[in-house]
């Protein structure tokens, strides 16, 4: 079994992102802050793969999908924690325990500082895999998302993924590299 963990700062689209990926609505999704209060799992069986990819798994390993709350509040940029330290510490050990990591940025935001250290330790101390999703590009102009890429190239040393979870661009190269970093695990 397999455990991937979203994470991000608040209203990043966590949740958007596990219902899309489950195929149904497993997380409440809200327009609001703090919609997530904990860590919620659910079993994503195989990894769905559309008719025209290859799947490198074959389809045998099972999958288990954890949405975080948001670690950060975006509007405040070092100190935006939104949880009690307790809660803080008990989402990161959770988070910590996940096999693989996708780490989503709000286009509309920007890569937040906090969550900006929490990728390095778990890229470095804790040598997670992480794939970085810019989400809500369908909300942005185009030289936005590709300034964002640029920074996060920079800052995070690491190529992410344009996401749409509206137009769903960018989501069959999710699922392939959840499907690659899977078969290192």
């Amino acid at each position: 079994m397999i455990k991937v963990a979203i994470i991000g700062a608040e209203n990043v689209g966590k949740s958007t992102l596990m219902n899309a990926l489950i195929g149904g609505r497993v997380s409440e999704v809200e327009n609001l802050p703090g919609t997530t209060k904990g860590v919620i799992r659910r079993r994503f069986g195989k990894l769905k793969i559309s008719k025209g990819m290859k799947n490198p798994l074959g389809g045998a390993d099972e999958f288990v999908l954890m949405d975080t709350a948001g670690l950060f509040d975006p509007e405040m940029e070092l100190r935006g924690k939104v949880l009690s330290e307790e809660k803080f510490r008990e989402i990161i050990n959770e988070i910590v325990s996940a096999d693989i990591i996708i780490h989503m940025v709000d286009a509309t935001v920007g890569l937040h500082r906090g969550m900006e250290k929490i990728h390095h330790m778990l890229k470095f101390r804790y040598e997670k895999p992480i794939i970085v999703v810019i989400n809500k590009i369908d909300l942005v102009p185009r030289e936005r998302v590709e300034e964002l890429r640029e920074v996060i190239k920079k800052r995070l040393e690491q190529e992410p993924i344009a996401l749409s979870l509206v137009t769903y661009e960018g989501f069959n190269e999710l699922l392939e590299r959840i499907a690659y970093m899977a078969q290192y695990v």
